[in-house]
């Protein structure tokens, strides 16, 4: 800046005369205006570059033409450059240069006295690797305004794994033993590059991810779905580098489950085009016990339940994705995803019942052993445009989103009920259950948005949006019948259902900065409606919600030092999801069976937040926030009695109703901090405490408890190109959480449900480890080893209660799990990626000229 500065001072000679040795001058004939852009090969804008303006004098020493500065500048953000007060007369020449780019040069003649020269490209200089290198390094967590983005490239650990082992470190994010994720305690929107998905996170492989974004309160621009946990956005990895590059891995865990991945990427001219493939196999085993006293009739039974699961099998996991840069300004994108996967649960259930009739107890023992086949399928494609405007942060995009799968679940139950109180005894009786069933999951979605800045401090956010959701589920029960000798449809036990949901919005938001205060306020309108038929029984459901409107707001004032205070609130809705809404019972637990409720309505959360940000020296950084969560209406669960229709006897039975309301509200504590050179951390604490008032269901509210969540991650860099990550949590004892089973896509769940009465989690902890090693030319080749849940305790203690039992009920999966994986990275790579974006490198070139 202060040569620049010097350099437009010096070039203020009368007349239009040019100082000896130096520019030329300004003079009346100095009227010339010129502008355009800066842009590389690719179309992306070339910011802080050097764009200067040469006319050619006679130097009168040597006698000969010389090239004189006239005038110079460095380019906008967007590449934008401007240059007026130029001379008619004389050969002009314009010369742009930036570190990375061969310089450009080109005549410039007048009139007209205004020029528009367009967009003009920059070539880059390319240098072939053997293999890339990284020249800097993106910390694991970054604060990003309203989201907190957790860069999972950072967090070795989850190498090899799946998206639920990325979950189990990201602030915020509390993951249970049976993959339920809860975002402050309750359950998140998920999705998938910010769109809706069928697949859950052990579908999605860890080497997939390039981010997760945290988003507790958002915005009117996003979807008001998700009530009052916010979104969980998972961003798969997306290459648009000049050139080639990709990376191979490889990897096995202790028990020999192995996984594979490739991606690759190559850009030439206006066609990017990458693809990925990955596979990954499972050999989970899951262990538990359940101890329940069933009260209030007579007799009262004691039920003492193991369960050993076993599950094998994988999916492969495929993308690809192609990008076309019609224009400068607009580019066209078409990405899909293809995802198969093959398992096979298998489980051994030993029950040990006690039969309670005053002093007399009659002991009797069942054993359950059931196999099961599941496949699913699960496709995705996206279509969209982009286009920039000439006005800097003027855009327009177009997307269109379709996501579907389809399963197939086929269950076989054998329950041998045994004469005495153990299995050494002669089996009495054997029944025998069938499951066969198949389903379909699709999403579309349709979104516009637009962006118009006014100034460059106010600008004009809007969009439209529609999204439509359709399942479909076909499960049959059969009892096996000893009279024939072949399996009998229970046609009360079984389900087939279709139901499809419609959601329609639009939203504008400003926002606008003034000196060191911003705000920003949207307002979003949403309807939907819900169309439902059980077919088996011609019965139908169908709601309609009129347009609700989700307001927000967002206030932010930067204070001295490096601090901000910020403040948002917003209005959110939580529609019921399929499994809420279908009327279908699943008994594959005996003690914990569960069933829908067509008649739900939505839940609406009107959420506050209060933060603070402070940026100290060193790159450390603490945010601190209070919130306040009200919920009318609360989407829970709820314990009644009901017929089993396949024997007539009475069973307890886990649904889902409207509560009248509840709260949250609790404290978040996030820091991240460089402690020196080779040690960084960061902590998360979450201190909370809800309520759910249940005081409609005609049974006792849950008493408030107070309760806290911690995560800390510490990264070492150790001589030699070693990396090591040292990850630990810790939950308190806490309320038994609002399980709406978000995670189920394909039928019943090979697993216990949690029985959502009054109760408690116990406390519990983890800690993971990893240590990487990084070798060959530009570390392109790396070694990973990981140790998840070292010490055995991530673990489920649960204890629930209501008026019909007590109930204790533990389980523990996959312990000290140990995964090795390997990968390498290769590719050729335009240098200007590397290239440093600041002023003096822009200036180089003037400087240069000037001397």
């Amino acid at each position: 800046m202060f040569v620049l500065f010097l350099t437009q001072a010096h070039a203020q000679a009368p007349g239009g005369k040019m100082p000896p040795g130096g520019m030329a001058g300004k003079g009346p004939g100095n009227i010339g205006h010129i502008y355009g852009k800066l842009i590389d090969a690719d179309g992306k804008p070339v910011g802080y570059a050097s764009v200067i303006i040469l006319q050619g004098r006679m130097d009168t020493a040597t006698k000969k033409m010389k090239d004189v500065l006239v005038k110079g500048v460095l380019t906008q953000a967007n590449g934008e450059f401007s240059l007026d007060e130029l001379p008619l007369r004389g050969p002009l020449k314009l010369q742009a240069s930036g570190t990375g780019y061969k310089t450009h040069t080109q005549p410039v003649v007048f009139p007209p006295i205004d020029k528009d020269l367009g967009n003009i490209k920059l070539a880059s200089s390319t240098t072939q690797l053997q293999g890339v290198t990284v020249t800097g390094s993106k910390p694991i967590m970054q604060m990003d305004g309203d989201k907190k983005v957790f860069n999972v490239e950072k967090n070795i650990t989850s190498a090899g794994g799946t998206a639920l082992d990325v979950m189990k470190n990201v602030p915020s994010v509390n993951v249970d033993i049976d993959g339920n994720v809860t975002l402050r305690n309750s359950s998140p929107q998920l999705f998938i590059d910010g769109r809706p998905t069928t697949l859950t996170l052990e579908q999605i492989p860890a080497d997939a991810i390039e981010s997760v974004e945290v988003i507790t309160n958002p915005s009117a621009k996003y979807d008001a779905s998700g009530g009052n946990a916010g979104i969980l956005n998972i961003v798969l990895k997306k290459n648009r580098k000049t050139g080639y590059n990709g990376n191979l891995r490889a990897g096995v865990d202790k028990r020999g489950a192995l996984n594979a991945g490739a991606d690759f990427n190559v850009r030439q001219g206006k066609i990017n085009f990458s693809a990925s493939a990955m596979g990954n196999q499972m050999k989970s085993r899951t262990n538990g016990t359940t101890d329940r006293l069933n009260f209030g009739d007579d007799p009262n039974t004691h039920i003492l339940q193991s369960n050993a699961n076993r599950q094998n099998g994988g999916f492969a996991f495929g993308k690809v994705g192609v990008d076309w840069f019609a224009t400068n300004r607009t580019t066209f994108s078409i990405s899909g995803i293809k995802v198969h996967g093959e398992f096979k649960p298998e489980e051994n259930i030993g029950i040990n019942t006690d039969t309670i009739r005053g002093k007399d107890i009659i002991r009797m023992f069942s054993e359950r052993n059931s196999n099961s086949k599941m496949a699913f399928d699960a496709n995705g494609l996206v279509l969209g445009m982009k286009h920039l405007f000439p006005r800097e942060g003027e855009e327009l995009t177009v997307d269109a989103n379709y996501f579907g799968g389809k399963g197939n679940h086929n269950a076989d139950y054998i329950t041998n009920f045994y004469a005495g109180a153990d299995a050494n005894s002669a089996i009495n009786r054997t029944d025998m259950q069938r499951i066969i069933g198949n389903s379909k999951i699709s999403f579309i979605t349709v979104q516009t948005d637009y962006v118009r800045p006014f100034t460059k401090t106010l600008k004009l956010e809007t969009g439209l949006r529609m999204s439509s959701r359709r399942t479909e589920t076909f499960f049959n029960n059969y009892m096996y019948d000893h009279q024939i000798t072949d399996y009998r449809l229970i046609p009360g036990a079984s389900n087939n259902f279709k139901n499809t949901d419609n959601v329609y919005a639009a939203y504008a938001s400003i926002s606008h900065n003034i000196k060191n205060f911003s705000y920003k306020a949207g307002l979003r309108a949403e309807s939907s409606d819900y169309n439902g038929e059980l077919i088996n029984v011609k019965q139908t459901f169908k709601n309609n919600y009129p347009v609700s409107l989700f307001p927000s707001i967002f206030l932010s004032q930067k204070l001295k030092h490096e601090q901000e205070l910020q403040v948002s609130y917003t209005r959110r809705i939580n529609r019921p999801n399929f499994f809420q809404l279908i009327p279908f019972t699943d008994s594959t637990d005996k003690l914990n069976i569960t069933k829908g409720n067509p008649g739900l309505v939505p839940e609406f959360t009107n959420s506050l937040e209060l933060s603070y940000l402070k940026t100290f020296k060193g790159n450390n950084t603490f945010m601190g926030t209070v919130y306040y969560k009200h919920t009318n209406g609360l989407i829970t669960r709820f314990l009644t009695k009901e017929t089993d229709p396949a024997n007539g006897a009475e069973l307890l039975v886990n649904t889902y109703i409207n509560a009248n309301s509840s709260y949250a509200m609790g404290a978040e504590l996030t820091s991240m901090n460089t402690i020196n050179k080779w040690w960084s951390l960061s902590a998360n604490v979450n201190i909370y405490n809800s309520k759910i008032n249940t005081d409609n269901t005609g049974q006792p509210s849950q008493d408030a408890r107070w309760a806290w969540f911690g995560k800390l991650n510490n990264t070492f860099k150790l001589p030699l190109n070693f990396e090591i990550q040292l990850t630990g949590l810790y939950q308190s004892k806490s309320n038994l959480p609002v399980n709406d089973n978000k995670g189920r896509q394909d039928g019943p769940p090979m697993q216990q449900s949690q029985n959502a009465s009054q109760g408690y989690i116990a406390s519990f902890y983890a800690v993971d480890a990893a240590i990487k090693k990084s070798f060959l030319k530009n570390n392109a080749a790396s070694v990973t080893l990981s140790f998840a849940d070292i010490f055995r305790s991530r673990k489920m203690d649960q204890y629930s209660e209501s008026i019909y039992f007590t109930q204790y009920y533990n389980r523990l999966r996959d312990p000290q799990m140990i995964r090795l994986n390997f990968a390498y990275r290769f590719g050729k790579v335009d240098m200007t990626l590397f290239k440093r974006k600041n002023m003096a490198g822009g200036m180089q070139g003037m400087q240069e000229v000037v001397q």
